[in-house]
C-alpha cells in the first residue's frame, strides 16, 4: 500500500522461528525501515527508522517515526528493541526519539566509536559524539540477544562504513543494510570515509553463506530504468544467482575494480554532512547554544 511518500509491505512469518517483517519505504531518501516481530510473543524490534530532515530548511520531523509507531500499535506489538545497522549518510536516524517514546533500549554496532573518532576530525569537534551515552548497547561481531522467542545474531559487515552490522533474526531473516541492493541493482557504495570495496566484498560473501532460503532485507531501493516501484526483499539463493555485481561468482579483485569505478561517479548524498553529525548522537540535536537553538557545523572544501 502507498500513502503519501511511504510504501508499506508485510512479509509474514513462515512458521515457528520465522519473524513477521514489515518494510516501510521512504521515497524521499530511498530508505527502508523495518518492524520485525516475534509471532509468538508480539515483541518487536524497529530497525533503521528514519527521522525526517529537510536539507533546504534544516528542519527535523518525527512524522515518519510516528507513522511506524502507529503501525506497531495497530498490530498490538510491543517494541523491545530500537536498532540501527550503522550511522547513515543519507538520512537522519530516529533512534533517540523512538527510545524516548517506547522505553526500549537502542543499539548499534560497537565500531560506531571508531566512526565517531573519524568524524570528530572532519567536523573539528574533538569533544563531540559520546556514543556510549547515546546508545544503550554497542554490539560486537557474533553477539546475540533475544527478540521474544527468537535469537538475533550480529554480523559485522563493514565496507559501506567501517562499523556496519547485519542482524540475523530467527531462522530465516537477515537485515543487510547497505551491503546488497536488490538483485537487479547490485551492491551498495563503499567510498565513504572508513569504507572499502574489499571489506564490502568479504561481507557480501559472508551473507551469502547463510541458508539459501534466508530472506534478505536491504537498506535502500531507488528503482531502476525498468522498475519504478520500490522493492527490498530477496533470498540468499536469488542474490547468489542474480545479483548484478556478484551474481554467478566474481573474484574479489574484479569486484573491487567494478565497485571503485562505479563509486568514482557518485556524488555525496545531500544530507550526509548533516546526517552524520546527528546520527553519531543517535539522531539527537547538538546541545542548544545561548539563544536556545541547536546548530550544525558543516566543513567546507573537505569533500
Amino acid at each position: 500500500m502507498t500513502k503519501d511518500r511511504l510504501t508499506i509491505k508485510r512479509s509474514p512469518s513462515s512458521g515457528p522461528g520465522s519473524p513477521d517483517v514489515t518494510g516501510i519505504h521512504d521515497a524521499d531518501t530511498g530508505s527502508i525501515q523495518y518492524i520485525v516481530a516475534c509471532p509468538e510473543t508480539s515483541e518487536a524490534a524497529l530497525i533503521d527508522v528514519v527521522q525526517g530532515y529537510d536539507p533546504a530548511s534544516a528542519r527535523l520531523s518525527t512524522e515518519i517515526a510516528e507513522r511506524v509507531l502507529d503501525l506497531v500499535a495497530d498490530r498490538g506489538l510491543t517494541v523491545t528493541w530500537v536498532l540501527d545497522t550503522h550511522p547513515h549518510a543519507d538520512h537522519v536516524m530516529a533512534s533517540a526519539h523512538l527510545k524516548d517514546r517506547t522505553g526500549a533500549p537502542n543499539a548499534i554496532g560497537e565500531k560506531v566509536a571508531d566512526i565517531a573518532d573519524l568524524w570528530r576530525g572532519f567536523y573539528n569537534l574533538p569533544e563531540a559524539f559520546d556514543v556510549a551515552r547515546d546508545f544503550d548497547h554497542l554490539f560486537g561481531d557474533g553477539d546475540q540477544f533475544r527478540l521474544g522467542a527468537m535469537d538475533v545474531r550480529v554480523m559485522l559487515s563493514p565496507g559501506h562504513t567501517l562499523g556496519s552490522i547485519t542482524y540475523v533474526v530467527g531462522r530465516d531473516a537477515a537485515f543487510v543494510h547497505d551491503t546488497f541492493m536488490q538483485p537487479d541493482v547490485g551492491t551498495a557504495r563503499a567510498d565513504f570515509p572508513g569504507g572499502t570495496a574489499a571489506q564490502l566484498y568479504d561481507g557480501l560473501m559472508a551473507i551469502l553463506e547463510l541458508p539459501d532460503d534466508t530472506r534478505l532485507f536491504v537498506g535502500h531501493d531507488y528503482g531502476t530504468d525498468t522498475r519504478d516501484h520500490p522493492a527490498w526483499e530477496s533470498t540468499v539463493a536469488e542474490q547468489r544467482r542474480d545479483n548484478a555485481h556478484v551474481g554467478g561468482g566474481i573474484t574479489r579483485e574484479d569486484y573491487v575494480a567494478l565497485r571503485e569505478r562505479r563509486d568514482s561517479t557518485l556524488p555525496l548524498p545531500d544530507r550526509m554532512l548533516a546526517a552524520l553529525q546527528l546520527n553519531l548522537r543517535a539522531g539527537r540535536k547538538p546541545p542548544a547554544e545561548g539563544d536556545g537553538h541547536a546548530y550544525l557545523k558543516i566543513p567546507l572544501d573537505k569533500f
